[in-house]
C-alpha cells in the first residue's frame, strides 16, 4: 500500500514523504506490515523521481 499512497502524493504535488524501510518487514519489531522492504526502496524512489519530475512539468 505504501508505494501506491507514495505515487499519489507525488502525483498531485506533494513534496515530502516520510516512509518506514526495513531489511525484513515481518521480523520488524514494530509497523512491520506499514514498512517498505529495503530490496525495494531504489526502485521505489526512482519512480517516485519520475512522478515528480511529470508532476511539475
Amino acid at each position: 500500500m505504501v508505494p501506491v499512497l507514495a505515487r499519489a502524493a507525488v502525483a498531485v504535488g506533494v513534496a515530502g514523504l516520510f516512509m518506514e524501510t526495513h531489511e525484513d518487514p515481518d521480523s520488524a519489531p514494530s509497523d512491520g506490515p506499514n514498512m517498505v522492504p529495503l530490496s525495494e526502496m531504489e526502485e521505489l524512489l526512482s519512480t517516485l523521481i519520475k512522478f515528480d519530475k511529470i508532476a511539475k512539468s
